[in-house]
């Protein structure tokens, strides 16, 4: 059965999209951590990162860091933090976070945004990466 990012992946579920590619999509959490918070996958369902093939891998790091580029760009903060976790959803991810302090990864505090300001945010990083793409 397919996960819930391959699901959201493949526009079965919708999301709040800011990059895509043949091969990687990133969009916001539902749950963010920081507002601008994304989750950026590889559409090739693998649970644990660390098992994806080499060329793929570095593929998604390399996304990673343009989506991550444009997150900077659209969502005032001082860096963009990288977390992988990978325990609620057996499908690999990353976690691209505004963060300004040590504090700003805790992801035990998660938010919930109104679907306006989702909307807004995914728009502003979507517009970011596609001025780099």
């Amino acid at each position: 059965m397919a996960s819930i990012f391959s699901r959201i992946a493949a526009g079965e579920i919708p999301s709040y999209k800011v990059a895509e590619t043949e091969r990687y999509f990133a969009f916001l959490d539902i749950n963010p951590v920081q507002p601008g918070h994304v989750l950026v996958i590889p559409k090739n369902e693998v649970d644990y990162i660390f098992d994806i093939e080499d060329e793929e891998f570095a593929g998604l790091h390399l996304f990673a860091k343009k989506v991550a580029k444009a997150l900077r760009k659209a969502v005032p903060c001082v860096k963009v933090g990288v977390a992988v976790i990978g325990l609620e959803v057996h499908h690999a991810h990353i976690h691209l976070i505004p963060i300004n302090n040590d504090g700003d990864l805790d992801f035990n505090n998660k938010k919930t945004l109104p679907e306006s300001e989702m909307k807004a945010i995914a728009d502003a990083i979507a517009a970011e990466y596609a001025k780099e793409a």
